[in-house]
Order: C-alpha cells, then sequence, then structure tokens
C-alpha cells in the first residue's frame, strides 16, 4: 500500500519530507505535551505494586490534569516540553526522511512494505532521538513529594539533566533505555503510517470529503490513532517504566534489566492490564497528536508541492 499523498501525486524529496515530517510533529507536540504529562504520571503510579496497595493520586484524564496544575502551576502542564520538541524533531525527522526514501525505491509497493518501510524507518528515528526522550521522562515525572510517582530525578531543566546525566554515566548513559524505546516506536511508527494510509485510501474512495480536502486527512488520520493507541500503549509503559528508573553506579538500572524483564515484572505484580496504564491519555494525546502531525506533513507537502510546480 502506497503512502498517503495529496492529489495530485506530491514528490518531494527526502530531505524535503526531513524537513517537513519533523515540523509537523513539533507543531502537534506543543498542543499535545500537556497529555504526555499525564500519561507519563499514570504510568509510572503504582509502580511494581498491586492493585489497591497504593494511593492514587491520578485518576483519569482530567482529574489528573487538574491535579498536575494544582501541584505544578499551569506551567507544569507544559514540562519537558523543549525536550519534547527536540525528539519529535530529531525521531520523526529521521522516521519521515527514511521513509520518504523508502517510497521513492518503489519498496512501500512490495507486500508488506509499508509496514516494514515504517517500522525500519521508526527504529532508526527512536534510535537518534532517545537521549531527548529519556530527558523528558525525567522532567515530565517531577513534581512536588506530596504528589510524586516514579523516581525524581531532580533536574534544573534540559540542557542541566543532559549535562549531569552525560557526567555521571558518559555517553551510554544517554542512550539508557533505548532497548524500550526502539520497538515502542517500531510498532507505533508501522501501525500509524500503515493505518493512515489505508484510512485515508478508503475515506478517499468513499468521497465524504471534496477530493483534496483537509478533511481526508484529519478522517484518516482520527481511524489511525485508534490502532496506534491500542497497538502501542504496552510498549508505552514499558518505555517509560526503563527510562524513569533509577541506576546503579555501574548506570544499570536497579528496577528493571531490559525490556522483557519490565514487561514479564509489570504484568506479575501489577497484572496485565497494568500494561494499559493510561491508556486514556494515551489515546486523546496519540489521537490529537496523530491527526496533527499526519495532517499538517499532509498540508505541508501539497504547499511544498504547489511551490516546486508553480513557484508561488
Amino acid at each position: 500500500m502506497e503512502r498517503a499523498r495529496p492529489p495530485p501525486a506530491v514528490s518531494v524529496s527526502p530531505h524535503v519530507d526531513l524537513v517537513l515530517g519533523a515540523t509537523a510533529c513539533c507543531l502537534a507536540c506543543v498542543f499535545t505535551n500537556p497529555l504526555e504529562v499525564v500519561k507519563t504520571r499514570l504510568q509510572l503510579q503504582g509502580e511494581l505494586r498491586p492493585r489497591g496497595t497504593y494511593r492514587r493520586r491520578y485518576r483519569g484524564v482530567l482529574q489528573a490534569l487538574g491535579a498536575v496544575s494544582r501541584a505544578d502551576g499551569l506551567r507544569g502542564l507544559q514540562k519537558g516540553l523543549a525536550a519534547g520538541l527536540l525528539y519529535q524533531g530529531l525521531m520523526n525527522g529521521v522516521r519521515f526522511y527514511c521513509y520518504s526514501h523508502a517510497e521513492d525505491r518503489g519498496l512501500t509497493q512490495q507486500p508488506g512494505g509499508t509496514v516494514a518501510a515504517g517500522a525500519i524507518a521508526g527504529a532508526l528515528g527512536a534510535f537518534v532521538g532517545s537521549p531527548a526522550y529519556l530527558v523528558k521522562t525525567h522532567l515530565q515525572a517531577q513534581t512536588v513529594a506530596a504528589m510524586a510517582v516514579g523516581h525524581q530525578h531532580n533536574h534544573q531543566g534540559v540542557s542541566s539533566a543532559f549535562e549531569t546525566i552525560y557526567r555521571k554515566q558518559g555517553l551510554v548513559g544517554l542512550w539508557r533505555g533505548v532497548n524500550g524505546a526502539v520497538p515502542r516506536v517500531m510498532v507505533g511508527s508501522a501501525v500509524q503510517l500503515a493505518t493512515f494510509a489505508s484510512a485515508k485510501e478508503w475515506v478517499e474512495k468513499l468521497k465524504w470529503f471534496k477530493e483534496g480536502s483537509w478533511m481526508v486527512a484529519l478522517a484518516g488520520g482520527m481511524i489511525s490513532s485508534v490502532a496506534v493507541a491500542v497497538a502501542m500503549t504496552p510498549f508505552d509503559v514499558v518505555s517509560t517504566r526503563l527510562y524513569n528508573q533509577p541506576v546503579d553506579e555501574r548506570g544499570l538500572g536497579k528496577l528493571y534489566r531490559g525490556f522483557l524483564d519490565c514487561f514479564v515484572q509489570v504484568s506479575r505484580k501489577e497484572g496485565i492490564l497494568a500494561l494499559y496504564k493510561g491508556i486514556g491519555p494515551a489515546y486523546l494525546r496519540l489521537g490529537p497528536h496523530t491527526i496533527l502531525s499526519l495532517l499538517f506533513w499532509d498540508e505541508l507537502r501539497k504547499l511544498t508541492y504547489r511551490h516546486q510546480q508553480h513557484g508561488v
């Protein structure tokens, strides 16, 4: 299945797609970061403890948004935004660049090509952006003691976080948790790109909207976001836990040895449904983020194509 293209067929270079993809996802991040903060708190709540044995400081999206704003102020809802923008720019720039290369070479025309290209592009993007996601997770988990969940790293800011991690753990420490990030983004990227393409094509065939309308991309993104949330949340929970866990003097995690160990421990100690902690804000964040990022990307590609064709 070919990736969704605005009519008439749009062709932009991979270098241009790198910039367009990164820009689109950064724009979306500004709107959805408060939900990312809430999602992170919910996923860390009750870490490795059976349900009912801990105080639930965060209960659902609306209550959690209120709790964060009361504890940290309204600015607390945008905690980790700078690191989040850096991550979105790095990860999605690489992801869209690699996917565009695969598309130009015709690889997405092969059976399963869309999913494979999306997964590989996502894995490369996750690796490049991992240090930024590490810092983002640390900053979004930080709050006053009364509302704290998960380990508190107590960084003073983005640059301070990078500096502290590098000083204590070296360059390798900046990529701690990447073993959780790669499968997370591989699954999310493959599902997002594959379902968006299919959903948009389906909407176009039904002719619900005028040909070339931005509503076609919006409808495709809405359908895509459901699949992304369901497929990605367990990997997202594990990734958040790996990134936020405390480390010993050798830089090794004190709670989890790696991706599979985290997956097993969470399932055994908290129950299998714990892998879907935070799915509410995860969907509410992924939904708008998927819609906005792919909508912005789709529209930016159209504008770029028109500029290339008409010089306006």
